[in-house]
């Protein structure tokens, strides 16, 4: 059947949708409609289309997760050392060394290899021996950190202070040409930092440390600080712990695994048999070190 509609106002609501309704000869089932095609045709002239600019939308703000930076993913092979004789033959995918102390003809050495380069340096205390110390006012400087001569705790609440100076050594580190950073004790808010340290301080302070890193194509680790993956696990690239197993903290680092990001963990004291099952078995990249960080390493895998 053939229709011709002369008024098609008679069709159209108000919202431009058409509206129309069909009989069947079929007396069993009115709806039983094979299929049901238009052909527009009009003599009048072709309205102009009336264009609405679309409203400018707000973005959100960057996560962690976006911008040109290397990815850790799990199953990585990896080596952390900071005393000693560097062992550059190791057969490992991830080098985590100290910014201060490696040169960066080592680094570029490793990176001519096709290894990736962490780079460590603490962000939530002072060390006296860094050759930075000048930029650090006495009035950030807290509590001494227990078992760590000539370390003391920040006052990461004064974020126009202590990040210029983290800048400037995330700085140093892609000059050196580090693929990534793991900046030490920022977890300060649960220790006795002699500041009053809060969550929130906490988070705002890692969160910029997050930000500073990307912005020179960084990656960065958040390193212990368990009780804030959840609001940080989209902010940082990887995880860095020690000591889970032993203190049976563990399941807090899964969120990074389920994100794809690497977990790589320390243990210093528990055997590699009594933890290494559950670490493989969590795809977590987890090795046996002395406390010192020479080159002896016990691999999960």
């Amino acid at each position: 059947m053939v229709a011709t509609v002369k008024s098609p106002s008679d069709y159209i609501n108000n919202n431009g949708q058409i509206t129309l309704s069909y009989s069947t000869n079929n007396n069993t089932d009115n709806s039983q409609l094979d299929f049901l095609a238009f052909d527009v045709n009009s003599s009048e002239a072709t309205p102009k289309a009336t264009v609405t600019p679309t409203p400018a939308v707000t973005q959100p703000p960057a996560t962690a997760t976006q911008g040109n930076h290397w990815q850790p993913v799990p199953g990585l092979a990896w080596q952390i050392q900071y005393t000693g004789s560097l062992d550059t033959s190791l057969k490992v995918d991830v080098f985590n060394l100290d910014l201060f102390d490696t040169p960066a003809s080592t680094i570029s050495k490793l990176r001519a290899d096709g290894k990736h380069v962490i780079c460590y340096f603490s962000a939530g205390s002072y060390e006296n021996w860094r050759q930075d110390t000048g930029m650090f006012p006495e009035a950030v400087l807290g509590r001494n950190l227990d078992g760590w001569a000539g370390e003391k705790w920040l006052d990461v609440r004064q974020l126009d202070v202590l990040i210029p100076i983290m800048k400037a050594r995330m700085q140093q580190a892609a000059d050196k040409g580090c693929n990534g950073v793991d900046p030490d004790n920022v977890d300060g808010y649960s220790n006795n930092t002699g500041f009053t340290l809060s969550y929130d301080d906490q988070l705002a302070y890692n969160k910029a440390l997050a930000d500073e890193a990307h912005k020179l194509g960084l990656a960065i680790s958040l390193k212990n600080d368990l009780d804030q993956i959840k609001d940080l696990v989209t902010y940082f690239d990887f995880a860095v712990n020690e000591e889970c197993f032993e203190y049976s903290e563990c399941d807090l680092l899964k969120p990074f695994v389920s994100a794809g990001k690497a977990v790589f963990g320390i243990e210093y004291n528990l055997s590699s048999a009594s933890f290494c099952p559950k670490a493989n078995a969590s795809n977590f990249d987890f090795l046996k070190k002395n406390l010192s960080l020479d080159a002896a390493r016990e691999s999960c895998r």
